[in-house]
This record gives C-alpha cells, structure tokens and sequence, in this order.
C-alpha cells in the first residue's frame, strides 16, 4: 500500500483535508497523545484503491529557519511519501514558508501535487495560478471545508497512486512492532545471530530498507525490516513517535506480527494501539514480552503477567505469549515455534465436514438463546477465506444471532481446531437471502 503525505504550513487546513479524505474509513489507525490533533495516520479508501495517509506538523519558521522536531518529522513523512500534498492558502500571497517548503520538496524528487486550499469562491480559485511559482506542474483547487473541488482530487489520486502488489512469495514473513526501545533491533539479530541491521543518525538514510532472509529447521523465513528495528541517534529518537508509518507498512506485507513488549515497563496504551492495528488489519499475532533477563523472580511476574494480559488484552485472547531475552538468548527458541503456529493457524483450510460436525456438537451442547419465541437455526457452515480464516453460516435469522452466542461458537471452533494465534471472522447470512 502506497503512501500519501501532506505538508505544509501552520493553519493552511491540513488537518481538515486529512479529516475529509480520512472520513470513508471507519476505523482510524492510529491515536497519538501528545501531538496537536487527535489523528495523524489513517488508511484511504478511493473507488479501485488504498492509500496509507500521514499529516504532518505546521512547518512555521523559528529565527529564520524550521522547529527541528516539526523539521525532523516532515523530512521522515517525505522520505516515506510515494506522493505527497503540499498544501498552500488561497486566501494568502505565496510566503517564505511556502518558499522554504517547495524548496525542500523539489530537493526530494518526490511527485508533488500542490492543493491551493481555502479557494471557495471564484477570485480564491483564481489565485491559484500564482503558486505557479513554487515551480510544480500539478495544482488544484479546493476547499476542505466547503468540500470543493474533492472529485478532481480523488480522480487525481485514483490515477497517480499505485496498488503495488508484490510478487508472490511463499516464504513466511514477519515483523517485529511495539514501542522505542523494547528491544526489537535486539531481537532480530538475536534470531539471525548475526549484527545485520543498519545504524544511522540521519533522518532520511534508512528508506531502502532490505528484508533480512534467514533458514530455521530447513525453511526460509523472512524478517520484514521497520524504522524500529534500528538503533536511532537524537533526531530519529525525536521523531520515533512518528515513525509509525514504517510499522504500519510491515504490518500490511507480514503474515505474522510479533507485539514487542518491556518486560520492565509494563503495557501500555501505546502497546494496544498497535496490537489494535494488527487485529484491524486481520493479521496473526504472537506477544513477545522481552528483557525477561530483568525480571528478578520469574516465576511470580509470570503469574502477573497473565492476570495482566488477560486485563488488558482481551481482545488477544487467542495470542500465544512468549518470555525472552534478546540480550542473554533466554527462552529465545520459544519465539519461532510460536511464530510459525500463529501462521499455520491464520491458513488453515478445514474440511466442510468437519467444521459441521463441529456446529452440531456445539450447539447439542449449548442451544441458542430464543428472541421473543423465536431461536437462531443454523443450517449449514463452510470456511469461506484464509488469512485470517473466516466461516460463513446459513441461519434462519441472522438477527437472531446474540453476541455472547457468536463468541461461544468462535471458541468453540477455536478449541476444536487449534487456531491460537489468529484472528477469525464468522459471519452469518440468512438461508433464504
């Protein structure tokens, strides 16, 4: 999935535009305390295509040049961009801001289209051919807030964006997410047992970023690189929060995620954001809490842990937890048995027969629950789709299936057929539909 970048300066509308293209996804990816809006990644959905999303901070000027850290997170967003917005204020003369910005994008040889915003009437529109100046060929002009000019911008990203499908790879790939600093770069040369990943200061050097490839019990596995994977000098520890876009990408291109947590520090909100994102984006999960190494009686915070996993990831109920230590190698070979159940689970294909047997038995056991006289019947279940595995139900009614009753039947078949690890979808039509 290609990404999309905005850019600009303070109070050109960035924020309204990201709002008004963001609005036909229902699920934000991404929430992010401490930052000036309430979302600042999200995923587009156009007629034929997707897009990842990013807005970026207002570049203002600050004794003649840019805040760094605003500067440092633009400079990333850009080097991430495949195609990047730069947004302008009709209502204004082209200002050294705008300047400064366009010349920093014509630097990045990045496709520009330059939104002229704020142009909600005909002489606002008209000033568009000022920003000529700025020396890009792409322009149009819009109003966020008045939702002018959006279909000549959806038209335009439809025929400028790429799907970017990948060859086909049968290799199992998977990454390792979670927050700075909980060990992931660690873990990654812990299984390759080898110092491979790259170190670099400069925001900006570790855009082609190569998969690490690697033979485990005779297969080949791949290790899908992201930003955090990578020991950061001061700018990228600046800008680590808005880095994100790197994971979201490797999340998208892994068959399996592995959550990275501190064994020291704990869950937090940050951790279930990201575990939020790889369940949104249907993919098979393992938790690794690592620098196990630190805990000082293991056998006690295991027991805390779980009571801790089980309070605040109870929509991880099926992930498999393993306790590790990059450092030492500690209960390391737990790491890839997990990893590659999570996989096979998340491509199951179970026999029809089976699963029916399955439903019945289920329901012997524990009848639907009736709605006004009336009780939910199923007639017939098939798998409909892998990765992740999904069931399909014909049913009387499918108003009549209760939550609690659809939660017992997914784990009824989860029991049955072993899938730890992975997220699965049921899902009900009426028999007559």
């Amino acid at each position: 999935m290609q990404t999309v970048c905005l850019i600009g300066k303070p109070n050109v509308g960035k924020s309204t535009i990201f709002n008004r293209l963001i609005k036909e996804k229902k699920s934000i990816i991404m929430d992010t305390p401490g930052v000036t809006r309430d979302r600042i990644y999200g995923v587009v959905h156009l007629m034929d295509k997707s897009f990842h999303l990013i807005d970026t901070g207002g570049l203002s000027l600050e004794n003649g040049d840019f805040n760094k850290d605003i500067l440092a997170q633009a400079t990333l967003a850009i080097d991430e961009a495949d195609l990047i917005l730069f947004i302008v204020d009709a209502t204004c003369e082209i200002s050294t801001e705008d300047k400064m910005v366009a010349s920093m994008l014509h630097k990045s040889n990045k496709k520009v289209l330059v939104l002229v915003n704020k142009a909600d009437n005909k002489e606002r529109q008209n000033n568009l051919y000022n920003f000529y100046e700025l020396g890009f060929e792409d322009m149009i002009a819009i109003s966020a807030e008045h939702n002018i000019g959006f279909d000549k911008l959806n038209s335009y990203l439809e025929a400028n964006i790429s799907e970017g499908k990948e060859k086909e790879d049968n290799r199992v790939k998977f990454c390792f997410v979670g927050r700075p600093n909980v060990g992931k770069s660690s873990l990654v040369n812990a299984l390759l047992k080898e110092d491979r990943l790259i170190v670099s200061d400069i925001a900006g050097t570790t855009r082609d970023a190569v998969d690490s490839t690697f033979k485990y019990n005779g297969n080949e596995y791949v290790v899908i690189d992201t930003a955090g994977m990578r020991k950061k000098g001061k700018i990228y520890e600046q800008i680590e929060k808005y880095s994100y876009i790197r994971s979201l990408k490797a999340i998208d291109r892994s068959d399996v995620c592995v959550l990275v947590i501190d064994a020291k520090e704990g869950i937090i909100e940050h951790d279930k954001h990201i575990a939020s994102y790889i369940t949104d984006a249907g993919k098979a999960i393992v938790i690794c809490v690592n620098k196990w190494d630190t805990v000082e009686n293991p056998e006690e915070e295991l027991k805390k842990w779980k009571l801790l996993m089980e309070n605040e990831f109870k929509f991880l109920s099926y992930a498999k937890v393993v306790f590790v230590s990059a450092k030492t190698s500690k209960r390391l070979g737990t790491l890839m048995p997990e990893i590659i159940n999570a996989y096979e689970s998340h491509n199951r294909v179970i026999a029809t027969s089976m699963l029916n047997d399955c439903i019945i038995e289920s329901v012997q056991m524990h009848n639907p629950p009736s709605y006004k006289g009336k009780r939910l019947k199923i007639y017939f279940v098939s798998e409909t789709s892998i990765k992740p595995p999904k069931f399909t139900f014909e049913v009387n009614n499918k108003k009549l299936v209760h939550f609690s009753y659809e939660r017992y039947l997914e784990n009824q078949i989860r029991k049955t057929f072993e899938l730890d690890g992975t997220p699965i979808i049921l899902e009900f039509k009426n028999k007559n539909d």
